[in-house]
Order: structure tokens, then sequence, then C-alpha cells
């Protein structure tokens, strides 16, 4: 059965969503933040990267707008280009470095909430 959602449905950007700061340079906004679905932009300077991490429960999907990822998962470098997007299941070891001269800026959504789900791991 199809139920009208249209009264829950909600238009977010940056410009409304809820901001914050990770890292020593990067920014986030929190487009969709559910237990179920967390879907965030995000903003990395060049030369900033994410710890070495991985998530018991949650799988990732990181989609690039602008510029250039890289990312450390289970081993491999990997880059990623505007217009691409990558999927990493749980417990896949990963970070995503900016090694480029640009912001890089790409949404990341993981299915469920990511947070509280991290396990910190040495930088490879």
């Amino acid at each position: 059965m199809h139920t009208d959602s249209t009264s829950s449905a909600q238009l977010r950007s940056i410009d409304s969503a809820e901001h914050y700061r990770w890292g020593e340079q990067c920014d986030g906004w929190h487009l969709v933040n559910t237990p179920e679905l967390s879907v965030i932009q995000e903003r990395m300077p060049p030369g900033t990267a994410e710890q070495y991490h991985y998530h018991e429960r949650a799988q990732q999907f990181f989609y690039v707008l602008q510029g250039t990822a890289t990312f450390d998962v289970a081993g491999r470098r990997l880059t990623v280009t505007p217009g691409t997007g990558l999927h990493v299941p749980p417990g896949a070891a990963h970070r995503i470095l900016n090694l480029g001269a640009d912001d890089l800026h790409f949404t990341v959504s993981s299915q469920p909430h990511a947070h509280g789900d991290r396990v910190v791991l040495p930088a490879p």
C-alpha cells in the first residue's frame, strides 16, 4: 500500500542543513540525519585526510561532486573523480584523502547511520 508522505518531504541544501566541522579544516552538512539513513555533503581542503577506520554495521556510498578523492580501502588506493562513486561495505577499512590542489566536495550516504559505529585503525 502506498502512503502519501509529501507532508514529511523536505528540501535540503548546505544552506539549510546542520553544519559541523571535522578534522582540522573540513566541513560537513547533514542533509538527512535519521537512525536508518545519513546523507552528508562534505568539503575537504587540499592536503586533508580522514582517519583510517571501518564501520561494524554501516555501509557507505561516497559520491564525488567536485575535485578528486583518493581512497585507501582494504589495502588498495583508489582515485574517484566527479560523477563517480565508491561503495564501502561494513567491515571494510577505509579513509578518504584530498591529495589534489583544489577543494574536494562529495556526499557520503550511510545505512544505517554511521555515527557511533566507527572503529579507528592505525594509518596504512
